[in-house]
């Protein structure tokens, strides 16, 4: 069995990311969805490394990329990439967009567990979104196809 801690600063050291103590707030987020997810049905994928890899490092994948600036993450669900970006980088604006309250409900809970001062949830559809200031980047993983996201 693989310790799911070390696959976390295994994978963050081979996406060339530090890795320090954000390994252990994302563990803890990690945790809240394991813990959640029985209750608000956040995502279908189960257990410990499989969070790991197909939440938190595939999240992780996309820092280098990405450029500064507040940020939106569409049909946020479980908080993902959104809060992964949130805790990486805490001065970072990040608006988290989900249409289901339940989800919705759990995002906050996320954001006062883990003191993450800068996340705001919206409960909207995306269509209906309108935010001031506006974000310069907008996220979407797993909420639609390409062609109805743009």
């Amino acid at each position: 069995m693989v310790n799911p801690e070390q696959l976390l600063r295994d994978g963050m050291a081979t996406l060339g990311l530090e890795v320090d103590a954000r390994a252990d707030h994302l563990l803890a987020y990690l945790e809240l969805i394991e813990r959640w997810n029985r209750v608000y049905n956040l995502t279908a994928i189960r257990g410990r490394e499989a969070g790991v890899v197909r939440h938190l490092l595939d999240s992780l994948a996309v820092l280098p990329h990405l450029p500064s600036g507040r940020i939106a993450d569409l049909g946020s669900g479980a908080g993902l990439p959104g809060i992964v970006f949130a805790i990486w980088a805490p001065e970072r604006s990040v608006v988290l967009v989900e249409s289901n309250m339940k989800k919705a409900r759990f995002l906050r809970l996320v954001a006062r567990e883990l003191r993450l001062g800068r996340v705001e949830v919206q409960h909207t559809r995306a269509e209906a979104l309108e935010l001031e200031p506006p974000c310069e980047w907008l996220s979407a993983r797993a909420c639609a196809s390409l062609a109805d996201l743009l």
